[in-house]
């Protein structure tokens, strides 16, 4: 019997049934098979495949004195060094000739370099116990005895704020303008404060004036009677000889005259200015939320306090009329209104701040050039801008459709007269924008135009929206940003005088800032009121760097004189320095599709359902 299977090679397979055998025969077999197989001499691979390892080979030694090694690894470690010795020196000789290319980090922007500087200004002045990272060498403590003034019906503790300008004086009322300021920056920047490395510094600057701002009245009741509206005196009329911030030239370290306290009982302007900077502020420290809560009920009692007894805080004080007059309240009722609407979500608010009674008092609808320009006097630009964002972002239609779309027209209308396209404003040779009609000071004004064309074009990028109307005419958000930026270069030395308006900016910037501090050398002589005369109406440089003061600025043919005595041109304020800070933060870095904190402002908004109209009149045939 034969059985078949395919062989490989085409031919048939033929299995005999000898195969059949046993295993012992198998085994038998096998071995038969193998001792034929070895018979026969193999060569070196079969040797190593079929009998295993061969004798192993003596190893040579290289002895070193102290050890001895195997020669075959001493050759090769030889070996390794001398390779990695050559390739080393090799790459050192390309690393030497090859040019270099460096990937550092992009070099900050002018507008982050100016921030830096800008911010600076504020720790200069302050006013109270230092603290020690102050870092401003030649300021101390100063005024440790405000509210105790000898001449005053009052005694409380008021040390602490920040001095206004180059003088001693703590105007409550330009001041919380600017806290209100630095705030709103914060709110919509902060991302870019903390890319700058300056969110903790400008929120610092922010508390050290609301600390000081809780000070000036009963912040923990719910209504007052009274605040105090300004801390130390100028009033050097009529030839008044009498030491004050103004006669004195001094120090502030070394003030040894009495500093009287202003009061007032009925002051709605400044109360819903210090209401307005308290509810900002409590939205920028809303992460602390015991501080942020006492901000917030501060400012209701200040606002409450400014719609009871209504007068302008200038009316009855001849030193504020004289420095910082107010010419209306009904402008800080709806900037107030809707800071407070922001800090609390509390719908009274943008009800008041959106009646159109207000708005026509405020001037809404009046169609004054001068309306629009917002600044520590007038904040009806500021307030349609910010009322703006809401119809922009929230749209909470009906009952506050119509007036939001009126501030909405009318903040469209002032960035339209912010372009060189139209001839709303007029402009210098070296095109700086005359907000002032060519009057002296004109850069405070400048600022805070340049950071609300920013701030909008952000809005609306932000909202998606290329654009707005001039009329028939469409601008990009792009317009208003070149609008801010040309202002703003000019400031930094882009003029016809090549010079930086910002102290200790650039190679060439105003030396005889007027400041008391920076003109009066900080060397253990101690100048008494009229000591410091000599050093006022000297014409060498200040001894002190007044870094990031804003000056006063050039006139409207680009002249300057950088003369200690004339303020209109040298001296820096708060107020402006806060417009500025909030422009070179608006500005600065990278421009992004959206640079704003969208949401961070309406944090304390409740979900908005608009309310639906109400029912048409019934037809009468």
């Amino acid at each position: 019997m034969s059985m078949f299977g395919r062989d490989p090679w085409g031919g048939p397979l033929e299995i005999n049934a000898a195969d059949s055998a046993t295993d012992d025969d198998r085994s038998r077999n096998l071995q038969d098979f193998d001792r034929a197989a070895l018979s026969r001499p193999l060569d070196e691979t079969q040797q190593s495949w079929l009998l295993g390892p061969t004798e192993k080979k003596k190893k040579k030694y290289v002895d070193l004195g102290c050890i001895i090694v195997s020669r075959k690894i001493f050759v090769w470690t030889v070996g390794t060094l001398l390779v990695s010795a050559l390739l080393a020196g090799f790459i050192t000789l390309i690393v030497k000739t090859v040019p270099r290319h460096h990937h550092s980090h992009a070099r900050p922007d002018n507008y982050t370099l100016a921030l830096h500087k800008a911010l600076m200004f504020f720790n200069a002045q302050r006013s109270g116990k230092l603290p020690k990272h102050n870092n401003v060498s030649w300021r101390g403590n100063s005024c440790l005895k405000d509210g105790k003034s000898a001449s005053s019906s009052i005694s409380k503790d008021l040390v602490g704020g920040f001095y206004d300008a180059g003088d001693a004086i703590k105007f409550n009322f330009p001041q919380s303008f600017t806290i209100t300021m630095l705030s709103w920056s914060v709110i919509e920047y902060s991302a870019k404060y903390e890319a700058a490395g300056e969110l903790n510094h400008v929120k610092e600057i922010i508390k050290w004036g609301t600390d000081y701002f809780l000070k000036t009245f009963n912040h923990s009741a719910d209504s007052i009677s009274r605040m105090v509206a300004q801390v130390g005196a100028g009033d050097t009329s009529g030839g008044s000889t009498t030491p004050n911030d103004h006669y004195c030239w001094m120090r502030p370290e070394d003030i040894d005259y009495d500093r009287p306290v202003t009061e007032c009982s009925s002051c709605s302007d400044l109360a819903a200015e210090m209401a307005a900077s308290l509810a900002a502020a409590s939205i920028v420290f809303k992460d602390n939320k015991a501080y942020s809560q006492k901000l917030v009920h501060g400012a209701k009692t200040l606002f409450q306090f400014s719609r009871q007894q209504r007068a302008r805080y200038s009316a009855g004080s001849a030193e504020a009329a004289k420095f910082y007059n107010s010419t209306s309240y009904w402008d800080e009722f709806i900037w107030g209104g809707a800071w407070l609407y922001y800090a609390t979500g509390n719908s009274s608010y943008l009800q008041l701040a959106t009646t159109p009674g207000l708005g026509k008092h405020a001037g809404v609808f009046w169609g004054i050039l001068d309306n629009s320009v917002l600044s520590w006097d007038n904040k009806l630009a500021g307030a349609a801008l910010l009322l703006s964002r809401l119809r922009l972002f929230l749209s909470p239609g009906y009952p506050y459709e119509e007036m939001l779309r009126t501030f909405h027209n009318q903040t469209s209308i002032t960035m339209c007269s912010y372009l060189p396209t139209f001839t709303t404003w007029n402009r210098t040779r070296g095109g700086l924008i005359q907000l002032n009609h060519g009057n002296p000071q004109p850069l405070q004004y400048v600022v805070n135009a340049a950071f609300l064309a920013t701030l909008f074009s952000d809005y609306l990028d932000a909202a998606d929206t290329p654009g707005w109307y001039c009329g028939p005419n469409f601008f990009s958000t792009d317009t208003l940003r070149e609008f801010a930026k040309t202002q703003i270069d000019y400031i930094l030395g882009k003029n016809p005088r090549k010079m930086s308006y910002i102290v200790g900016f650039g190679n060439h910037y105003p030396k005889h800032v007027h400041h008391r501090g920076a003109s009066i050398p900080k060397n253990k002589i101690r100048y008494n009121c009229k000591g410091g005369w000599k050093l006022r109406d000297s014409s060498k440089p200040n001894p002190n760097t007044l870094v990031g003061a804003l000056v006063a600025g050039p006139d409207k043919h680009d002249g300057f004189r950088d003369v200690r005595t004339n303020y209109n041109y040298t001296e820096p304020t708060l107020a402006g320095n806060a417009g500025l800070v909030a422009a070179l933060v608006a500005l600065s870095g990278e421009k992004s599709r959206t640079t704003i904190d969208k949401n961070t402002i309406f944090s304390a908004v409740p979900p908005m359902f608009p309310t639906p109209p109400p029912p048409p009149a019934p037809w009468k045939p």
